[in-house]
């Protein structure tokens, strides 16, 4: 599934080059997984003829916003990848195929979004902070590279959770941006069990666990993000990150650092890669 640095990865390859381009045309393929907020139709007519403004991320949601010389009918696209989905930009795309779903078409190229699972998203939205938009981003946590977020309130916030601290750091409330992959290898880095409950964890320990998940997706971020199957850049390039895994997909083999057997166990329906000899509870 693309998680933030993917999803990042994706945000800076179509920022650049879309930004003031003029919408053509868009065109949408087979249902998504979450309804439109607006028929097709009125969608497209939206969209056309208005300019792409800066296009941003939370979490894991891109905007686009849609700007219209009458300001009143201004508005965004927010795009969710879902657990199979990428972005490319085209200059002469091909006609699309079963699994593409999404076209933006501009005067710089054809957004197209492709998608084999169906589990991704294009939604209409008059703005960030109204429905539908405001809806799914309301219980999103902090960005993990917000200065706002400091080692103090980020141990305040696991004192508050019971869960083990694996399933704290993907349900993105404490913090944004620490999917399946990225978890396992900052609590690895930081010498933390995924088992352990996150009321338990000291305040040194949080501060380096919150050190870790930055250098682990810093890490990712300049890797292009991890390739495990569908994932691609805007310009069809995988992400490297999981070839520098310390801990995932190393079942059976040695620990990096302390030479104990990496191990798997499955967390909540998730793969989870640790060492026991080195990650204590």
């Amino acid at each position: 599934m693309p998680e933030l640095p993917e999803v990042e990865v994706t945000r800076r390859g179509i920022a650049g080059p879309l930004l003031g381009a003029k919408v053509l045309a868009l065109r949408l393929g087979k249902p998504l997984r979450w309804p439109l907020g607006r028929e097709p139709q009125a969608l497209a007519g939206a969209a056309v003829g208005a300019v792409v403004g800066e296009v941003a991320r939370r979490g894991k949601y891109l905007w686009l916003p849609l700007l219209h010389a009458d300001a009143a009918s201004d508005g965004g696209l927010l795009l969710h990848l879902g657990m199979s989905g990428s972005l490319a930009l085209l200059d002469a795309p091909p006609p699309p195929g079963p699994h593409d779903h999404f076209d933006l078409v501009t005067d710089r190229g054809t957004l197209r979004l492709n998608d084999p699972r169906r589990f991704g998203a294009v939604l209409w939205s008059a703005a960030l902070d109204v429905p539908p938009a405001a809806t799914l981003l309301a219980r999103l946590g902090p960005e993990p590279f917000d200065a706002a977020l400091t080692d103090a309130g980020f141990h305040a916030a696991l004192q508050l959770r019971s869960a083990p601290i694996k399933a704290v750091l993907l349900a993105g409330e404490v913090v944004v941006g620490a999917g399946n992959i990225y978890a396992c290898e900052a609590l690895h880095a930081a010498a933390i069990h995924p088992a352990l409950r996150a009321d338990r964890i000291s305040r040194p320990r949080a501060a380096r666990l919150l050190a870790a998940l930055r250098a682990t997706l810093a890490r990712a971020l300049e890797l292009g993000g991890s390739t495990l199957r569908d994932f691609s850049d805007v310009h069809g390039a995988a992400g490297t990150f999981q070839a520098v895994a310390a801990v995932y997909g190393r079942a059976g083999l040695p620990c990096l650092r302390c030479g104990g057997t990496v191990q798997r166990r499955v967390q909540a329906q998730r793969s989870t890669y640790f060492c026991a000899g080195c990650q204590r509870r």
